[in-house]
Parts: structure tokens; sequence; C-alpha cells
């Protein structure tokens, strides 16, 4: 694994506790992000971007989802959004269709080789993010996280 740049501390009086909070919360998921480039291009020779449309499908086991919904998700422009499908239909990991009684709407769906590329990939696809989040979350990555989240408690879970 590729050294990862260490996350800055940026403490300091100019910023709020939260807003100081969500910088080191961006700044490490950022760097995971970068080691994460590298694999996902690697074992499953799609863009990152690409990777996070077939992560929201993954998660829709037996359906797929609107191309409006997939472009609010990830916080993507549509025009953005139709480029990265037909890169990933063409490669034969999704399909589109009409969504019935709405002309204008197109569901988009995870095929059965993108089902199998995610799971051969994802054991090395988790160690990576596992081994970047350990390099670059520390103990103020973790107050300021538990300083936003007041309530998260190791263990719990949402209700």
């Amino acid at each position: 694994m590729a050294d990862l740049p260490e996350c800055p501390s940026m403490s300091g009086e100019l910023l709020p506790p939260e807003l100081h909070a969500w910088m080191l919360l961006l700044a490490a998921t950022g760097a995971v992000e970068q080691q994460l480039r590298s694999v996902v291009k690697e074992r499953l020779d799609v863009s990152h971007d690409e990777f996070l449309v077939l992560c929201l499908l993954a998660g829709q086991p037996g359906a797929g989802l609107r191309m409006t919904q997939i472009a609010e998700l990830l916080g993507r422009p549509k025009t953005r959004l139709t480029y990265q499908i037909a890169c990933l239909q063409h490669a034969g990991l999704v399909t589109r269709k009409s969504v019935c009684g709405d002309k204008r709407g197109v569901e988009v769906a995870l095929t059965d080789k993108a089902r199998r590329l995610l799971k051969e990939a994802s054991a090395a696809l988790a160690e990576t993010v596992k081994e970047a989040l350990a390099h670059v979350v520390g103990p103020e990555q973790c107050a300021a996280v538990r300083g936003l989240l007041p309530d998260l408690v190791e263990g719990s879970t949402a209700e």
C-alpha cells in the first residue's frame, strides 16, 4: 500500500467544533478514496465514480434505481451520471430500462457480470479501505466524529 499523507489536525479556534470535525472527516475519507481508486481500477476496470454507482446498485438486491435517485444519492449532475451509466452499460455491468408508466424515468440495475466481479473484488476492496482508514484515522478524528455524533457509542446501533 502506498504511503498516504497524514490527515492534518486542523486545530484552532477559528472553526466551530462541528466544522472542524467535518473537515477532519473529509480529509480522512479523501485519503481513503485516493487509495481505493487504484484498486478499483485494477480489480474492476472502472473509475471510482462508476464504482460508487455499482456499490449503490449492489445495495438493491433484485431491483434497480432510477437515474434521478442515483444522481441525488451521489450528489452528481445527471449529465455526468448519464455518461458513467453509458460506460458501465458498454462494459456489460449495468442494464437500463424505461420505468413503466413514466416515459422519462430510467431504471438502472446490475448485471450478473457486475455482481460476480463485485463479489470477487470485495475482499481486496474492503481490505484497502480498512488499511487506509487505519492509517489516517487517529484519536483526533475519532474524537471529532464523536463530537458530531454525541450519541455514537461503540457497539451501539441506530434504531
